[in-house]
């Protein structure tokens, strides 16, 4: 099924021609280039209104015999005004064509289009796009987002850096060229489970250069910071979910810095990495025709009177039936005892757990967060304990050598047991809600309640218990947004490893509102409002 593709979610106009029986991908694009500032929503339209049909004629006349067996193009998410055309352009082509019409979701493209190039069964993605940042897993028939950014994509925060900079769009490649000229300052790292933040950083960044620090400095450590988070989520993502591929997608992907980390921290895990060239990278209907063929393919195509975009098209919302489900996850002792941030070793009814130095992380970086997470598990974990939650009892601490010697808890990880029984995963996520409202009322924040850190005995909560692990990113606070926070990212984990994961999290929810504040619920409602798109 040969498939033009056509895309234009925000300053590239784009069309491709998908052959699958040769698997090529010829792609036309023309992208916009503001003259001052970012991208002018409408200027990027009226860009849009001349070139995507020069570029969808330049396609359909490389097209040579065969013609075209359906259209498909990018419904969202985007610019509203640049979708619309965009749109319309794959509309009228397929009605002219008398072919059937695909709407394509953009971010599901950059994951799809990693998938197809590497030959990877079932990856996570990394999405790295302007207006996005987020890490993607097939999950019971659909991607489910397992963190993203609570505030802007990544590309659009080097982006605001750089206007500060008065430097022209696009940002990213102009950071990345005056970073190898930098050395490291410190700017701040924030990591929540595997949600973040840029927002804070990108501010710390424009104080560092109006107080004098030199540039090329400061976009070195954006790099090492930002790329560093995106790299420790991803890493986060492979853990909780047992995968062992990785692939990348969005236009700040083709940064070299980002590609090495990533690439030494899967190697690092036994995992493979994969990043598409270039061209399928930044935005493109290669993407969109090579996803539209596949879905085509399964029936998935729309009438032309219901293909409306959508700017705010979340990749979650799609069900996903052009690829197989993925198979349950199986326990495998090697991967079991590696997690994101440590190994972990038996001795008896001991556990030792050394969170050994991350290469990708910039040395000094590394280290301040490896002693600070020590510090705060030991801490934390004891605190928990004395509160009545079950947690390890901890033995040892060495901050020189980062290592914890606790208690071995649990016969298995939450994450393995969410399958077994329907009744006892939803009795054991009433216990976390239990813990969490538990140490919420006491002024303290877990950081990282993920199904993979809690440790479960027995085969339900009345015979056996349920332990909180992990402490690393926990902290004290009285503040509701991060009680909430540690809500949101315990239901992520829910939608990453469960497949029905909505069951669980009303279980969760209506437990911890009974035992804990309902304010915390309500902002866990605008919190999850925050996500891209929403």
């Amino acid at each position: 099924m040969r498939v033009l593709g056509i895309e234009g979610t925000a300053w590239a106009a784009s069309a491709a021609l998908f052959d699958p029986e040769t698997d090529d991908v010829s792609i036309e694009s023309d992208a916009y280039q503001p003259e001052t500032g970012g991208i002018h929503p409408r200027e990027a339209a009226e860009h849009m209104r001349t070139a995507i049909p020069a570029v969808v004629e330049t396609v359909l006349d490389e097209t040579g015999e065969g013609g075209i067996d359906a259209v498909a193009f990018s419904q969202g998410p985007g610019l509203g005004p640049c979708l619309r055309i965009a749109g319309t352009a794959a509309r009228a082509l397929a009605l002219s064509l008398d072919v059937p019409l695909v709407g394509v979701n953009h971010m599901l493209a950059h994951a799809e289009i990693g998938r197809h190039r590497s030959n990877f069964d079932s990856p996570i993605c990394l999405n790295t796009s302007g207006a996005n940042a987020h890490v993607l897993g097939f999950v019971g028939g659909r991607y489910r987002i397992l963190g993203e950014t609570m505030d802007t994509g990544i590309g659009n925060a080097l982006d605001k850096f750089t206007r500060h900079l008065d430097w022209s769009h696009p940002g990213g490649p102009k950071v990345e060229r005056a970073a190898r000229a930098g050395s490291y300052t410190d700017l701040p790292y924030v990591v929540t489970g595997m949600d973040f933040s840029f927002s804070g950083i990108m501010s710390a960044a424009k104080e560092a250069v109006d107080d004098g620090v030199p540039v090329e400095d400061v976009c070195f450590s954006l790099q090492e910071t930002t790329f560093a988070m995106l790299t420790e989520v991803a890493e986060r993502a492979l853990a909780l979910t047992g995968k062992t591929e990785l692939v990348l997608g969005g236009g700040v992907g083709q940064n070299a810095r980002l590609q090495a980390m990533l690439g030494e921290m899967c190697a690092a895990r036994g995992a493979e990495f994969f990043a598409p060239e270039a061209r399928f990278l930044q935005d493109n209907a290669g993407m969109i025709a090579v996803l539209g063929a596949r879905m085509a393919e399964a029936g998935e195509t729309i009438p032309v009177e219901s293909s409306r975009i959508d700017s705010g098209f979340r990749p979650d919302q799609v069900a996903v039936t052009w690829r197989d489900p993925d198979p349950p996850r199986q326990s495998d002792p090697e991967t079991d005892h590696q997690g994101a941030e440590a190994v972990v070793e038996f001795e008896g009814d001991r556990v030792v757990k050394r969170r050994l130095p991350k290469s990708y992380r910039h040395p000094t970086l590394d280290d301040r967060l490896r002693r600070e997470r020590v510090v705060e598990e030991a801490r934390l974990t004891s605190a928990a304990r004395r509160l009545g939650v079950p947690t390890p009892v901890v033995d040892d601490v060495d901050t020189h050598e980062t290592r914890l010697a606790l208690e071995r808890v649990g016969d298995a990880d939450l994450r393995d047991r969410l399958e077994v029984d329907a009744g006892a995963g939803t009795d054991r996520v009433r216990a976390v809600a239990d813990h969490l409202a538990r140490l919420h009322d006491s002024g303290i924040v877990h950081g990282d309640p993920t199904t993979r850190n809690v440790r479960v005995s027995g085969e339900t909560a009345d015979d056996g218990r349920t332990y909180l692990i992990d402490f690393g990113l926990g902290y004290y606070t009285d503040a509701v947004e991060d009680h909430a926070m540690d809500c949101h990212v315990f239901e992520q984990s829910l939608s990453g490893t469960a497949t029905e994961p909505d069951r669980l999290r009303e279980a969760f929810e209506a437990r911890y509102a009974e035992r804990g504040d309902r304010e915390v619920l309500d902002r866990l409602r605008e919190i999850e409002g925050r996500g891209r798109y929403q």
